[in-house]
């Protein structure tokens, strides 16, 4: 039992609100009811195949936050299917005719990502319609039966979809619930571990994943979750996950300290440790009775130690405060998830939303990337029919896929390895399922609907996991229509490697935008969020104004993980070692300038600093670095950024909020000098705030920096992809 609740935790950890889930049996649901429907109605194998594919990419291609939205994507993705379908089918009986319309295919369907997610299912649906229509020879005559199945397959995903697994708002909340709090309970259990073992590398490496895993959990359920509340709710709840994330991180940062204490005596480690794993036994409690932790005798026993005060400070009074901040911070934010708010002393103020304008023709990263996706299917078209002229649009599709979501020629590079990686593998895996179940249909179409749940399933998180089993499916595939062999496997990892190496050459020769580029351009769309976070801030501590720095500490969360996706060819492990030491560095710089920025968000109140002349100073110094460390990123003669060396910003007198606010600025002014050390931008000591001359370039939200710990105080060689 305990290992099926085990595995349960990490289930639901990994998918918060188990939305994958769900995706996935969607695709394997609609391919079954297609399935049932056509073989009633007496329809070959091959129109099956369309029918299931449909239904397949429909699952996990639909991403429409609303049921009608997604009711009108399905009917638009119906008509691009049936006039890719037919464009095919008439292009195949004038060769080259086919090939050409294929890529010219390319280019608008990788266009049409940027009309996400409705033009990205557009687009996906018509690409693969057009790929399986060549696949299996399709010909005008027989465009009445496979147009059926297309519709068939949509179908019989809209009954999966809106009917059989139709989404339900409250299950899904409280099994975000559940991940989230397991997501907490891993922290805890990787900081105890960690300070019992005396802080091993490895037992540190877990934490900090843990912390990571938890702050994208954080994320996740903010994005899957805002139907559930009004905006009150909303901003209440933010609030109070915000609390339990920055608790948990503060939990990892002082075991670390505790653990680096020479002087702390044995018998106060384990009563740490015990503590910790005490107050994990009452976060895996049932999320549907609580707030139970705060009824327990052990809570307030946490309560007593954390804030019990002492002239003298004793070995580990800072765990102890933090597990006692951690307990609070947890049960203030299942109560507002129950909806509660009576503990709640203030609710924050209604905020209207406002739509973003997307252009129609522009010329951006979007349209680089469609052009390059155009000229790399040319390559593998002429790559591809040297090795086969009756498969060829095996590298095409390789292409398509390698341009999916990539704006790199190192995205692109990345995309292209794990899709030839998980090629390879997969071969192997589907020559030993084919040999396994050859004669038995019903074993074959069993493991085929395995292979389908398992790519949907690992289909936003694992590239190469996907390109395995989707190859084990084609293995399958040919085994039901009877031309499996391992030479067409074979052939299929050399057209794969074609079409990775013709969307790279693309990628670097054609209009081409190196890692670095879209690095920067990131990097500055974020110190933009983190000015304006400023200002609000400012603007909120102040009292002149009551502003919402929560939506905007979250929005330079985003940016930030956005810079995490653009840096992952630098960090990847093929990459050289110098280029990952400075992708890490600059990552960490800024995923320690948002924490700070969340630590602002979370303790910032109306008026905390009213006409403070420090708060005002250490903003002004923080903005000033900014607009000189994104006037270096636009190429523009360096300045220096300024350093402060006088007095300390907080003093004896203040509040407990008012320091932590201060200190967290102070700290978010030396994670910008170490985020400029990445960019080689010289120092200047000064004892002065700067007052004058400051340009506050902003056009979204958000802020925050850390001093980064580096391996050398000097300048991080920038040797970028």
């Amino acid at each position: 039992m305990r290992l099926v609740k085990v595995a349960q935790e990490r289930l639901v950890a990994a998918d918060p609100g188990l939305v994958r889930l769900r995706l996935a049996g969607i695709a394997v649901g609609g391919i079954l009811l297609s399935m049932v429907v056509l073989l009633l109605l007496g329809r070959p194998i091959p129109t099956i195949m369309v029918a299931s594919i449909a239904a397949m990419n429909a699952a996990f291609n639909i991403n429409d936050k609303t049921t009608k939205d997604q009711a009108i994507t399905l009917v638009l993705v119906m008509v691009c299917g049936a006039a890719a379908l037919t464009v095919a089918a008439y292009g195949s009986t004038a060769p080259p005719l086919d090939s050409i319309l294929f890529v010219l295919l390319i280019f608008v369907a990788v266009y049409a990502q940027r009309f996400a997610p409705r033009g990205t299912a557009m687009g996906a649906l018509s690409f693969f319609m057009f790929f399986f229509a060549m696949f299996l020879a399709i010909r005008p005559a027989q465009l009445p039966e496979y147009i059926l199945a297309l519709a068939v397959g949509l179908a019989a995903n809209a009954v999966m979809r809106f009917v059989v697994l139709r989404r339900r708002p409250e299950g899904e909340l409280l099994r975000a619930r559940r991940a989230f709090r397991a997501r907490i309970s891993a922290v805890v259990r990787a900081a105890a571990a960690s300070l019992a073992s005396g802080g091993s590398e490895w037992r540190i490496t877990q934490l900090r994943k843990a912390d990571t895993r938890l702050h994208e959990a954080v994320l996740m359920i903010e994005d899957t979750i805002g139907d559930q509340f009004d905006e009150t709710g909303m901003q209440l709840l933010r609030r109070r996950l915000l609390a339990v994330e920055l608790a948990c991180q503060w939990l990892a940062i002082t075991v670390r300290r505790a653990i680096e204490e020479a002087d702390l005596p044995g018998e106060v480690r384990d009563d740490l440790v015990a503590s910790m794993l005490r107050l994990d036994s009452l976060i895996e409690s049932d999320v549907r009775e609580l707030p139970v932790i705060s009824e327990t005798e052990e809570f307030s026993r946490m309560l007593v130690a954390g804030s019990r005060l002492k002239d003298r400070a004793e070995p580990g009074d800072e765990v102890r405060r933090a597990i006692a901040e951690l307990a609070l911070a947890d049960v203030n934010a299942q109560r507002v998830a129950e909806k509660d708010y009576s503990a709640e002393t203030e609710l924050p103020e209604q905020h209207g939303e406002s739509g973003e304008h997307q252009d129609v023709f522009t010329y951006d990263n979007r349209t680089r990337s469609a052009i390059q996706a155009m000229v790399g299917g040319g390559l593998a078209v002429l790559g591809g029919e040297l090795i086969s002229d009756a498969r060829w649009y095996w590298a095409v599709l390789t292409v398509f896929v390698v341009f999916l979501n990539t704006s790199t020629a190192g995205a692109t590079f990345v995309k292209g390895f794990r899709r030839v990686t998980g090629t390879l593998g997969g071969i192997f895996g589907g020559m030993l399922l084919a040999l396994l179940v050859t004669g038995n249909t019903v074993a074959t179409v069993v493991l085929i609907l395995v292979c389908v749940f398992c790519l949907v399933y690992v289909a936003r998180v694992s590239q190469l996991l996907m390109a395995f089993f989707i190859t084990c499916m084609l293995g399958l595939l040919y085994s039901l229509l009877g031309t499996f062999s391992f030479e067409v496997l074979w052939l299929r990892v050399a057209e794969t490697a074609i079409g990775a190496v013709a969307g790279l050459l693309a990628a670097i020769v054609v209009v081409p935008v190196r890692t670095r580029t879209v690095m920067v351009s990131d990097i500055d769309e974020a110190l933009v969020d983190l000015c304006e976070f400023l200002d609000g801030a400012e603007a909120l501590l102040s009292g002149r104004e009551n502003v919402n720095v929560i939506e905007l500490s979250r929005e330079l969360d985003r940016q930030v993980e956005q810079v995490r996706r653009t840096i992952e060819p630098l960090t990847h492990p093929i990459s050289l070692a110098s280029r990952r030491d400075y992708g890490w560095y600059v990552l960490s710089a800024l995923e320690r300038i948002g924490f700070r920025a969340r630590q602002i968000a979370a303790r910032a109140e109306p008026g905390l600093l009213p006409a403070d002349d420090r708060l005002a100073g250490v903003v002004e110094r923080i903005s000033r670095n900014i607009d000189v460390l994104r006037d270096t990123l636009d190429g523009d003669e360096k300045g220096k950024l300024i350093r402060n060396t006088g007095a300390p910003e907080t003093r004896e007198d203040d509040d407990a909020t008012a320091r932590s606010v201060l200190t967290s600025l102070g700290r978010m002014e030396a994670g910008i000098i170490a985020l400029g050390r990445a960019f080689e931008v010289p120092v200047q000591d000064s004892t002065r705030s700067v007052q004058q001359n400051v340009r506050r370039r902003t056009t979204s939200a958000q802020a925050e920096g850390d001093r980064v710990t580096s391996t050398s105080q000097d300048s991080v060689r920038r040797s970028t992809q």
